[in-house]
């Protein structure tokens, strides 16, 4: 019998359970303010160093603020291109329950390749450069708009919807449009040739001045409809049964988001010309610095690093290789890469 006053066994320690919010542990949630707070840091002295590293002018005069001026376009563009490709990615990753493919996949930098090849064949350079401008630009993007939209509508709303055709419809309908354009290319004189081939190559120098209020006006109303929609999202990824079972329109959902996808992806495409790998590599990259599912996280981390890699990319190419006009060419190398590492290791990634 135990005397009064003697101590009995030591109570457990509380164990530390996972959350079930948008992080596992109190960890993770700190690993992503690091993360975020790095790439704020990083995205703001990118912009800055666009800005004024090359600048001739001292900084704070009037020569200054004019070139930086100047030098604000193309920061916008990026900012732009890095906010739909991430978005846009991430999101369709999400409602195709596949990480290891991109929009591209539906034919978006196949038509505007068949649209800018076609308008050299037929107008020449000169029709070309005299038709330039924000109607050109709005065309493009509806064109391109409108065929994903009529995909979505004959694949996805039939009986016998599958996502799996959609996606390999359009690799199909993308490989006609890029084997056209090779014929039409070919029948080109070595002049007409040189100025598409400057017009096909993803570059910031693409878009101009009078693009980038539409394409933000763009932009900004497809990226806040995804925005909206992070909590479906969230749910979406959890497959179709799932959705069923909490009440949300898998179908409906899935359709709403491929719209928004498609006008992100074109306003994208139409703007800076085609960066095929981009969009994934930014997308892989966010995944595995997030440490989190939940897409009201994901998506501003994605746009963030977007534009730290490219506004980066352009910043080390133009003032230390002297290369600008190969930034594409570099970003698609890295991201092709990265797709092939993910492809052979079978998305453990």
């Amino acid at each position: 019998m135990g005397t009064v006053g003697s101590v009995g066994p030591a109570p457990a320690a509380p164990v530390a359970r996972s959350g079930s919010g948008a992080f596992a542990d109190a960890r993770s949630r700190r690993r992503y303010l690091i993360v975020l707070g790095a790439l704020l840091l990083a995205a703001g002295g990118c912009a800055y160093a666009l800005l004024a590293v090359g600048n001739p002018m001292p900084p704070g005069s009037e020569g200054f603020r004019l070139i930086a001026q100047m030098r604000a376009t193309s920061v916008t563009t990026m900012l732009i291109a890095a906010f739909c490709q991430a978005t846009a990615t991430i999101a369709f990753q999400t409602v195709t329950a596949n990480r290891i493919i991109t929009p591209s996949l539906l034919g978006f930098e196949s038509l505007y390749t068949a649209i800018q090849t076609t308008a050299v064949y037929v107008l020449g350079v000169a029709g070309v450069v005299a038709i330039q401008g924000t109607g050109q630009f709005l065309l493009q993007v509806a064109a391109m708009v409108g065929l994903s939209m009529l995909l979505y509508g004959w694949l996805l709303r039939g009986r016998y919807a599958d996502m799996q055709v959609m996606l390999l419809i359009g690799i199909i309908l993308g490989g006609g449009l890029g084997s056209i354009s090779s014929f039409m290319q070919r029948l080109l004189t070595p002049s007409e040739f040189d100025v598409l081939s400057a017009r096909l190559f993803g570059s910031v120098s693409n878009a101009r001045v009078e693009y980038l209020p539409w394409a933000i006006g763009l932009a900004g109303i497809a990226g806040a409809g995804i925005w909206l929609s992070a909590r479906r999202l969230d749910v979406l990824a959890l497959g179709r049964d799932v959705c069923l079972n909490v009440g949300v329109d898998h179908r409906r959902q899935t359709l709403l988001v491929l719209v928004l996808v498609s006008v992100l992806m074109a306003t994208s495409t139409a703007l800076v010309g085609p960066m095929t790998f981009f969009g994934f590599l930014v997308a892989t990259l966010t995944y595995q610095l997030a440490g989190t599912h939940a897409h009201r996280l994901l998506l501003p981390l994605g746009v963030l690093l977007g534009f730290v890699v490219l506004a980066g990319a352009y910043l080390v190419m133009d003032h230390v290789f002297y290369a600008g006009g190969v930034v594409s060419v570099i970003i698609e190398l890295v991201g092709g890469t990265v797709f092939l590492v993910v492809l052979l290791r079978k998305g453990r990634l």
